[in-house]
C-alpha cells in the first residue's frame, strides 16, 4: 500500500507541476541541454565556499542519480514487469523532469550560508519556508534525519557492497579488500570538502557515462536486427504484457506499471528531495537557470543510461533466463563479451556506485550541518567511511529494505513542501520568462 501512495504522490506531483509550469520539460529542454553541455567545457566558475559551477552541481546530482539502480534496478523491473516496465519508466521520468525543475529553483531560492561560511541548501530550508513555526521545524528535522540514515549511512553501505561483489565475481578480489580500498578513497574525497567533491564528480561523471554508453551501444548494434522488436515489446508490453513472446513470466499491466514507475522514480530521484542539495549550491544568475540544468539530469539518467541497460537486455533476449538484478545485466553483456561482460559490469559498478557514494555523502552532509552544525561534518565523514567498509563485508538485504523504507518516508515532507510552495514556484518561474530572460537578451 505504501508503494502505491508513494507512486501516486510522485506522479501526482509530476502532473501538477507539468501543467502548472506549461510543460517546462518540453519548452525548456533545449535550454537545459545548451547549459549542460556548454558548462561541460566552461571553466570560468570554480568550486569554493560560494558554491559550485552549474555543471559541477549537475555532475554531483548525476553522480547520485546514476548508480547501481541503472544496472540492477532496470534489470529487476524488466525481470518482474517485463519490457513494458520501461515504458512506464519513460512516463515517470518525463513527469519527474517538471518536479525536479521545481525542486531545483526552490533549493536555489532558499539556499543559505552555513556557520562555516560555506553555501548550503536543500529541502530542509524550503520545508521551513513552506510551513512556519514548530511544524515546519519538526518536518525539516525529520527529513534531515531520514536522508542522513537512508543515503549517507545505509545507502552508501549498499553501494560499496555492489562494488565489492562485482569485483569479487570478475577478478576474485576478497570483498573486504575492495571495501577497504573504496572506504579510504572515499574518505579522502570527503575530507576535501565541496571543492574536491566537485572536481571528482566533474571528472568521473562524463567518463563513466561515455564508457557505459559505448559498451552498451556495441552490444545493441551487434544485435541491431532486434532493435525494432525491443521498442515494439516496450510499447506493447506496457498495455498487453502477455502478448510479448519471451517476456517476463507472469508479467501483468499492473506489474509493468508499478515496477516501471517505482524503479524509474528511484533511479532519477525526482521528488525524493536528494538532488536539490547539489542544485542549491550552483552559481547561477537566476534560480530557473539551474532548474533547466536539473531536468537534464533526469533525462541523462533515464532516457540515456537506464534505456541502454534495457535495450541491451531486450535485444539479447536475456529476460527468460530467470535472472534478475545485476546478474541479469551481466548475463546480457556476456552474450557478446563473454567473461569480459563480468569485467565490464564490475568497472561500471565501480564508477557508478563510487560516484553515488560521493553524491549521497554530500547530500547527507548538508543535513548534518543543518542538524548539528559544521563541526559535526568530520565525524559524519568518518562514520560514512566506516559504513562503506562494513557494507562490503556481507549480504545487505536488510539494509536495502531499510534504505527503501527511509527513501519512501523522505518523499513525503519534500512533496508536501513543494505543493505548499506551488505559488512561489510559479512566481519564480514567471519572473524568469517575463523579466529576467528579456533583460539578459
Amino acid at each position: 500500500m505504501s508503494n502505491y501512495v508513494l507512486i501516486i504522490a510522485l506522479l501526482g506531483g509530476g502532473i501538477w507541476f507539468s501543467v502548472k509550469l506549461g510543460f517546462i520539460q518540453v519548452r525548456g529542454f533545449g535550454e537545459g541541454m545548451r547549459r549542460t553541455f556548454g558548462g561541460l567545457f566552461s571553466k570560468k566558475d570554480k568550486a569554493g565556499a560560494d558554491g559550485m559551477s552549474s555543471f559541477q552541481a549537475l555532475a554531483t546530482a548525476i553522480a547520485a542519480q546514476v548508480g547501481t539502480g541503472n544496472i540492477a534496478g532496470a534489470a529487476t523491473a524488466l525481470a518482474i514487469g517485463g519490457p513494458g516496465a520501461i515504458f512506464w519508466m519513460w512516463i515517470a521520468a518525463f513527469l519527474g523532469m517538471a518536479t525536479i525543475y521545481a525542486e531545483a529553483i526552490m533549493a536555489q531560492k532558499y539556499k543559505q550560508v552555513g556557520d562555516d561560511g560555506v553555501v548550503t541548501g536543500g529541502p530542509v530550508y524550503y520545508i521551513r519556508a513552506a510551513f512556519k513555526g514548530g511544524f515546519g521545524k519538526a518536518l525539516a528535522a525529520i527529513f534531515a534525519v531520514l536522508i542522513v540514515l537512508a543515503l549517507g549511512f545505509m545507502g552508501n553501505a549498499v553501494q560499496s557492497n555492489s562494488i565489492a561483489a562485482a569485483f569479487h565475481k570478475a577478478f576474485g578480489i576478497p570483498q573486504w579488500v575492495m571495501g577497504l580500498f573504496v572506504a579510504v578513497v572515499a574518505l579522502f574525497v570527503f575530507l576535501g570538502g565541496m571543492e574536491r567533491i566537485a572536481k571528482i564528480t566533474e571528472l568521473i561523471v562524463p567518463i563513466m557515462a561515455a564508457f557505459y554508453i559505448l559498451g552498451s551501444l556495441i552490444v545493441i548494434f551487434y544485435n541491431f536486427k532486434e532493435i525494432p522488436y525491443a521498442f515494439y515489446s516496450i510499447v506493447v508490453g506496457a498495455f498487453a504484457p502477455a502478448s510479448i513472446a519471451g517476456g517476463a513470466a507472469g508479467a501483468t499491466v499492473k506489474l509493468a506499471l508499478t515496477k516501471g514507475v517505482a524503479r524509474g522514480l528511484f533511479s532519477n530521484e525526482a521528488g525524493m528531495g536528494s538532488t536539490p542539495h547539489a542544485h542549491a549550491v550552483a552559481k547561477v544568475d537566476h534560480p530557473v537557470e539551474q532548474g533547466f540544468v536539473a531536468m537534464t539530469g533526469v533525462f541523462i539518467d533515464t532516457f540515456v543510461i537506464l534505456n541502454l541497460t534495457a535495450l541491451v537486455i531486450i535485444t539479447t533476449h536475456s529476460i527468460p533466463t530467470g535472472l534478475t538484478g545485476a546478474e541479469l545485466s551481466q548475463y546480457a553483456f556476456s552474450t557478446l563479451y563473454g567473461k569480459g561482460g563480468d569485467i565490464f559490469i564490475a568497472v561500471c559498478m565501480l564508477f557508478f556506485a563510487f560516484s553515488t557514494i560521493i553524491g549521497w555523502y554530500f547530500f547527507g552532509q548538508a543535513n548534518v550541518k543543518y542538524l548539528f552544525g559544521a563541526k559535526a561534518v568530520k565525524i559524519y565523514s568518518v562514520i560514512v567511511a566506516v559504513c562503506v567498509f562494513l557494507g562490503s563485508l556481507a549480504e545487505v538485504e536488510l539494509v536495502w529494505t531499510m534504505q527503501d523504507t527511509f527513501n519512501s518516508l523522505m518523499v513525503i515532507p519534500n512533496i508536501l513542501a513543494l505543493f505548499a510552495l506551488s505559488s512561489v514556484i510559479k512566481k519564480v518561474h514567471d519572473d524568469y520568462f517575463q523579466n529576467f530572460s528579456k533583460k539578459k537578451k
